[in-house]
């Protein structure tokens, strides 16, 4: 867990760092570990104002130093939760993927209706598949995993997603994602096309789902929103 640890503060440090909106990039940060601005203020010894001028930009950039003291105050309110965000981290690297790639990898404690998942997404369902409940999700980057991925790891992402959803961020018309999945075996449950609107998805998607019996969906909800939601699941 202390490799993950220092992984995913490298992560979240360079991403604040970098980001033309720092304030921005650690509200997000701060809202996907589910704390608060006056949580985390007094994990750093600080008034919630100072949180919040950072985060609306009243205040000028954090320094690596206020950035620093932030990730791992972040990080150790997650350890006395119990460290759940940290296990979710460990999974995508014991999955042995890259963090950009794999944005999101969490198995539920129970199967999870799916109708309920795509509430949490705000999708909507263009085909029912064959299942009705998913086990977990996967949030890939496509473009990443197009890019960067081997074709033996394109194929173990893919075969690893039994009985979950599959989200692919960054997609135009859905069609690289659908066509990957007909050589992969077992499929996922279903898949989730965020920031697509219908009229936009790739012509023959629907008739691919439908061959292999995956539900297929789409979503126009800011994906940040999607996933904080759910965490809940």
């Amino acid at each position: 867990m202390s490799d993950a640890r220092e992984e995913l503060s490298r992560r979240i440090a360079g991403e604040i760092t970098l980001s033309d909106d720092p304030g921005a990039t650690l509200r997000k940060w701060r809202t996907d570990f589910d704390v608060s601005q006056t949580e985390l203020a007094d994990q750093l010894g600080v008034p919630s104002s100072v949180v919040s001028d950072y985060e609306s930009g009243r205040r000028e950039s954090p320094g690596i130093g206020v950035v620093r003291r932030t990730v791992e105050g972040l990080l150790d309110i997650d350890e006395r939760r119990g460290g759940g965000r940290l296990r979710q981290h460990a999974r995508v690297l014991s999955a042995g993927f890259e963090s950009d790639i794999v944005h999101d990898l969490r198995e539920y404690s129970t199967a999870v209706p799916l109708a309920d998942f795509y509430d949490a997404m705000g999708a909507t369902e263009v085909v029912r598949g064959d299942h009705d409940h998913v086990n977990g999700h996967t949030v890939i980057d496509s473009i990443q995993a197009i890019t960067r991925l081997s074709s033996e790891e394109f194929y173990r992402l893919y075969g690893q997603s039994t009985n979950r959803a599959l989200v692919f961020t960054r997609v135009t018309r859905g069609e690289s994602p659908l066509v990957a999945l007909r050589v992969v075996s077992p499929t996922p449950n279903a898949v989730v096309l965020p920031g697509i609107e219908d009229g936009d998805l790739w012509d023959h998607a629907a008739d691919l789902a439908r061959v292999d019996g995956v539900s297929l969906a789409t979503s126009n909800r800011d994906l940040d929103d999607c996933l904080a939601d759910l965490q809940a699941l």
